[in-house]
C-alpha cells in the first residue's frame, strides 16, 4: 500500500459526526486521517505528530474548537497550517471569530461532503 501524500488531524467528540468527516477526508486521494475525539487529544496529538490540515469542530467538552485554533495559531510549526472548522454554530459572529482567530475556512453543520473534499483539496494543492 502507498503511503499518504498529507495528513489530515480530524478533531470531533462525536463518534457519528468524526466517522463522516473523516470518510469524506478520507476519499480523497493521497489523504491520510489523524482522529481525536476532542480538543485535549488533538493538544497532544500536535507537537508529536505533523499535520497538513486540521479539521475542528466548536463545541466539544474539554477543551472547544475556538480554543484550539487559537493554540495552533501560536505555535511557530502550525501557524500556517490550514484549518477547517465544522461546526452546528452557525451564525455570522460565529463565523466571523472562527475566521478572525485564525480558521481558513467555516463550514456550518449538516455540511455537503463533497464541498468538504473540494477545501481539503484546494488547502492542500491537489489537484
Amino acid at each position: 500500500m502507498k503511503e499518504a501524500k498529507y495528513r489530515v488531524l480530524v478533531v470531533e467528540d462525536s463518534d457519528a459526526m468524526r466517522g463522516l468527516v473523516s470518510a469524506a477526508v478520507e476519499a480523497v486521494e493521497n489523504v491520510e486521517v489523524v482522529e481525536t475525539d476532542g480538543g485535549y487529544a488533538a493538544l497532544k496529538a500536535l507537537p508529536r505528530e505533523s499535520f497538513d490540515l486540521i479539521i475542528t469542530d466548536i463545541n466539544m467538552p474539554d477543551i472547544n474548537g475556538l480554543e484550539l485554533v487559537r493554540f495552533v495559531r501560536q505555535r511557530p510549526a502550525y501557524k500556517d497550517t490550514p484549518l477547517i472548522i465544522i461546526s452546528t454554530e452557525s451564525t455570522a459572529r460565529d463565523r466571523q471569530k472562527g475566521l478572525e482567530l485564525g480558521a481558513s475556512e467555516y463550514l456550518t453543520k449538516p455540511f455537503d461532503p463533497a464541498h468538504l473534499q473540494d477545501l481539503v483539496r484546494r488547502h492542500l494543492g491537489i489537484g
